[in-house]
């Protein structure tokens, strides 16, 4: 059977003009990768906590603390894109970071027959950039752009060093991202081509 390909628009929430990302992954792909590509595609920093919604289920990374807080989460590694297709479902929930509380959605827009000339993870496109790590959630990302935006915001010389830099919210690295994806491509193809040939060897 052909390998499959999901197409997926992933959306950070809350915060106007929309940023979004779209790519294509294998349907094979499970939530812990699903996450660690989205950190990639934003881009994050991936150093704060994340979980996927899906209906009443929450994945992610188990800890012990989760008793206490009076849930339950199931590994997001455990839970790949082929069986919530098979269930019907077409979006899903991604927060990044409680503190900052970066929630995205995202919409499982078309299924296809992989390419076979293309390796994936693929890097489609996308707009503006995402917020810095740690500004404050959307209220402070929001100060944050009119503080950089304004040479005369009396916070904006303080912004400028926190950031280490000019912030432009429509430049976000595209084509960085998109060679970034591309490398992990790369590596996942050698990483399964190198188990194909283990498995001919038995």
């Amino acid at each position: 059977m052909a390998a499959q390909i999901v197409r997926l628009r992933v959306e950070l929430m809350n915060i106007e003009p929309r940023i979004w990302r779209r790519v294509e992954v294998s349907l094979t792909t499970n939530l812990r990768v699903l996450h660690e590509l989205i950190q990639v595609i934003m881009p994050w920093e991936n150093y704060h906590l994340y979980q996927f919604t899906i209906g009443e289920r929450i994945y992610g990374e188990p800890s012990p603390e989760d008793t206490a807080w009076g849930h339950k989460v199931y590994h997001a590694k455990n839970m790949r894109l082929a069986a919530l297709v098979d269930r019907g479902i077409t979006e899903l929930d991604y927060t990044y970071d409680f503190g900052d509380n970066w929630q995205h959605r995202i919409a499982i827009e078309h299924i296809r027959t992989a390419d076979p000339d293309i390796d994936y993870p693929l890097y489609l496109d996308g707009e503006r950039a995402a917020p810095p790590e740690d500004v404050g959630g959307p209220p402070g990302f929001m100060g944050f752009v009119e503080a950089m935006a304004n040479r005369r915001h009396p916070e904006h010389k303080d912004m400028i060093r926190w950031y280490g830099r000019p912030f432009n919210p429509v430049d976000f690295g595209t084509s960085a991202i998109a060679e970034t994806v591309q490398d992990i491509a790369a590596k996942r193809k050698v990483a399964m081509q190198a188990f194909e040939r283990s498995r001919q060897k038995r």
